[in-house]
Parts: C-alpha cells; sequence; structure tokens
C-alpha cells in the first residue's frame, strides 16, 4: 500500500514538474539528511507517515527528536514491546541527549556500538561484536544469533566456552569477556533485524519527505489508497485541513475517480469514494466527460450514458453527495428526476 501511494504521488508530482519543464522526482535518489523532512518529524506531523503515524510512536519520536537517517532506522527498532519494557528506550534517549553517559563493554566495541549510544539494538551488532571481540566467522556469529534468539541452555553453555576463549585469545580477561557475553545475551533477546529497520524506514523517510515538499500530492494520494474506507477517509480529511490542504467537495465535470490535485493546490474529492459509486460506472462516467465534454443537466447526462453501467443504484449517490450541484438544481428535485431521466 505504502509503495502503491509512493509511485501515485511521484506520478502526480511528475505531471505537474514536466509541465513546467522542470527536472523530474525520483523518490529513490532522494537526500536522506532533508532538514524540511526531519522538522516535520521532530513536530510529530507523522500522521500517514509510513510506520510512525500511531500515539505511541509519535510519543517516542517527540521524545527521541530524530535528527538523522540512523535514528529513524532505530526508531522502527526501538518501538517494540520488548525494548520499551526493559528500560532499553529510556536509556539510548538519555544517551541521545546527553543526560546519561555512553559506555561500552569495551574499547573495541565502540566502532560497532557507536550509531546507537552504546545499546546493543540490532541482530547485526551481536554478530559484529562476536567478530571483533572474539574472533567469531561471520557463519559462526550467525550461530550465535540464532542460538539466542532460541534461548537453548545446552547451545548457549556452548557458545559461552567459544566466545570466552576466542575474547582471550584477542586479550581480553575472563571476567570481562563473560560480563561481555551476559550483557549480549540480554539485549539479544530484544535485538531487532537491521536490514529489516532500514528498509521500513527507508519508506517512513520517503513518504516524510513527500509530506513535508508535496504535501496535495501526497495526502491525494494517501487519501485515493484508503477510499473504500469511510472512517480513514474522514481521518485524512481532517489532517488536510489542519495542514492548511483544502479538499473540495465532488463534483461532476471535476472530479475523476480517485483524489486528485487541481490547479491551485487544492485537493478534488475522487468520485470513486463516494459510497454505492462503482468503479466501472465513474470511469465511463470521467472517460465521457473527457471525449465530449462537460455534462450540463441531469437529463443530458443520462442521455450520454450507458445505463447498464449507471442506473438509479448510481445516480443516487451521486446526488446525494452534491457531486450534480453544479447542475443548480436542488437535489432533492434531481433525486427525484433520476427515474424520469434513465426512462
Amino acid at each position: 500500500r505504502t509503495l502503491t501511494i509512493i509511485n501515485w504521488a511521484e506520478q502526480a508530482i511528475n505531471k505537474k514538474r514536466a509541465a513546467l519543464g522542470e527536472s523530474l522526482l525520483d523518490v529513490d535518489t532522494l537526500p536522506l539528511n532533508d532538514e524540511k523532512t526531519f522538522d516535520l518529524l521532530k513536530r510529530c506531523e507523522t500522521t500517514a507517515v509510513f510506520q510512525l503515524e500511531s500515539r505511541g510512536m509519535k510519543d517516542l519520536i517527540r521524545r527521541l527528536q530524530p535528527d538523522n537517517f540512523e535514528e529513524i532506522t532505530a526508531l522502527v527498532a526501538l518501538f517494540r514491546p520488548g525494548p520499551l519494557q526493559s528500560g532499553m528506550v529510556d536509556d539510548f534517549i538519555d544517551r541521545k541527549h546527553g543526560r546519561a553517559q555512553v559506555e561500552y563493554p569495551h574499547p573495541d566495541s565502540a566502532d560497532v556500538l557507536s550509531p546507537t549510544y552504546g545499546v546493543i539494538l540490532y541482530q547485526e551488532q551481536v554478530m559484529q561484536l562476536a567478530q571483533v571481540l572474539a574472533g567469531y566467522s561471520l557463519g559462526g556469529a550467525d550461530l550465535l544469533r540464532r542460538a539466542m534468539g532460541k534461548k537453548k541452555p545446552e547451545e548457549m553453555a556452548k557458545q559461552r566456552s567459544i566466545f570466552t576463549e576466542g575474547a582471550k585469545k584477542n586479550g581480553i580477561n575472563e571476567d570481562t569477556a563473560t560480563y561481555i557475553f551476559d550483557l549480549i545475551e540480554k539485549f539479544a533477546g530484544y535485538g531487532f533485524n537491521k536490514s529489516h529497520s532500514a528498509a521500513y524506514a527507508l519508506l517512513a523517510y520517503q513518504t516524510a519527505y513527500l509530506k513535508a515538499h508535496y504535501p496535495a500530492e501526497f495526502m491525494a494520494a494517501v487519501l485515493s489508497s484508503d477510499m473504500d474506507n469511510t472512517d480513514k477517509v474522514v481521518g485524512f480529511i481532517e489532517e488536510c485541513e489542519r495542514m492548511n490542504i483544502r479538499v473540495l467537495p465532488p463534483h461532476i465535470n471535476r472530479s475523476v475517480y480517485p483524489f486528485a490535485v487541481d490547479e491551485e493546490g487544492h485537493i478534488q474529492y475522487g468520485l470513486g469514494a463516494i459510497k454505492g459509486a462503482g468503479q466501472a460506472a465513474m470511469e465511463h462516467l470521467v472517460q465521457e466527460r473527457q471525449k465530449t465534454g462537460a455534462y450540463k443537466n441531469l437529463f443530458e447526462l443520462t442521455q450520454r450514458l450507458d445505463g447498464h453501467k449507471v442506473g438509479k443504484r448510481v445516480l443516487e449517490p451521486l446526488v446525494q453527495s452534491g457531486a450534480l450541484d453544479d447542475f443548480s438544481v436542488h437535489r432533492a428535485s434531481l433525486f427525484l428526476s433520476i427515474e424520469k431521466a434513465l426512462k
């Protein structure tokens, strides 16, 4: 769904940019340090932003105040029951804001743990620590990660001795090696896959960027993706109002099937979001209008359209939604004229 929203927004933006002779936007080449995007995140204006729109996540963003891509990746990994309940999240936030000291279990682990302020957050860090501190191979480190995930006592005892022996060969004394292993074991239970987190963070960043720079096109795409869910449409329209984007009512001669942005930057309500209108009927109506011009009145409309596609069940919600208000006839009169017009 999110990929579709990004795609639709990109198409709408590029249609506009091409008409103005501007270079086209490619979301896959966006700079990952855009100030406007991070300002939007820090203000917690993340409604409709992938993975970052729940109330709990907004609270976490407010506390963390992410200012680089690495921290968006961390947000996705931190917002889970394990890290939230273990105090790991508070630790991470306090260290970022300088309220707590960043500590490393061993000086050699600084490179691996500095992006997360000394907190073991990702499964990949567990593997890297095993390589750096205890001389594990990549394959061996992956076995350690799996063993920690499954928490089998006999497997863990085996890994503990491999880790301790490897660390001793690297000049780390046994007590420190045991302490580090215990620490890794404690955090490995909460460890999240960083490659997964980074992929989610990229989509979160791309949607936040579009919302910050192209709010109308982005919100039109978001509304179109949830057209059949009235509650969500209502929520997104409220978000548009908060963003000072005007959503115009459905209009027989201006609306198309999805939500779309007009020349003034307003969002034109999509005919597809009218309950009971139906996709085939609305697309037929739009195609006929694009071919032979605007509809002048109800009788002319029924004459031009295929009665099998656009019947009473389609025309009634169109009248009730105000889509035919352009005909300057009272809605009740229009409603009562439908059968006559169809005949």
